[in-house]
């Protein structure tokens, strides 16, 4: 499940949606009408400065503002907006808050609908077929092949994105944050734990 790369890539590796994409932009540069510099661009904005940073950042809001995470619970939509953080395919968002007790994890079964702008581009894993099937009919299992193993007495939740609403997950706060910074709490935040496959870093990472 998880996306284990090499160093090196060849196109014969690429699934064949990824190798279709490969060839039409090589046509489309060879005729002059892409740049692929604008492209890697793009690429850029959506995994280093669209990406994972932006959820982390309402994630850590939310763990330090209780009034803004009740907010959040209220009106994804808005409260991530007031951050600044929307478009592409973040239009309509619920937040789904882990407890103690329940564990939440994000799944698209139709296809891969995925909020950008605040998770940034979609991993491989997430799009694939094996992930969107068995995420809903063993996700106990699927979150132990990601290395996440849950107490038998937590409730896993699983929650279906669509073209009309897609989800965060807001992952426990860890212990010992309590005198971090928003931004030492934002730098805990993983992509995986705002999909439910993974946990927030360990405070040791800041």
């Amino acid at each position: 499940m998880p996306h284990n790369s090499d160093d090196h890539h060849h196109d014969n590796e690429l699934d064949p949606m990824a190798a279709r994409v490969r060839a039409l932009e090589t046509i489309l540069t060879q005729k002059g009408l892409i740049d692929p510099l604008a492209i890697d661009a793009i690429v850029e904005t959506y995994e280093t400065k669209v990406g994972p940073r932006n959820g982390a950042s309402v994630v850590a809001k939310a763990w330090v503002d209780s009034e803004y995470a009740d907010w959040l619970k209220r009106d994804a939509t808005a409260a991530i907006a007031y951050l600044s953080y929307t478009g592409r395919q973040g239009e309509h968002m619920q937040a789904v808050f882990n407890t103690p007790d329940t564990h939440n994890l994000v799944v698209c079964t139709l296809c891969s609908c995925y909020p950008w702008s605040v998770l940034g581009l979609p991993p491989v894993w997430y799009k694939s077929p094996p992930y969107r099937s068995r995420a809903v009919i063993d996700p106990r299992g699927v979150l132990a092949e990601f290395g996440l193993t849950l107490p038998a007495t937590t409730n896993i939740r699983v929650w279906d994105s669509t073209a009309e609403l897609r989800y965060l997950v807001v992952p426990l706060r860890p212990a010992g944050t309590e005198g971090f910074t928003e931004d030492q709490l934002a730098a805990l935040v993983t992509r995986d734990s705002m999909i439910g496959t993974g946990l927030p870093l360990a405070t040791e990472a800041v």
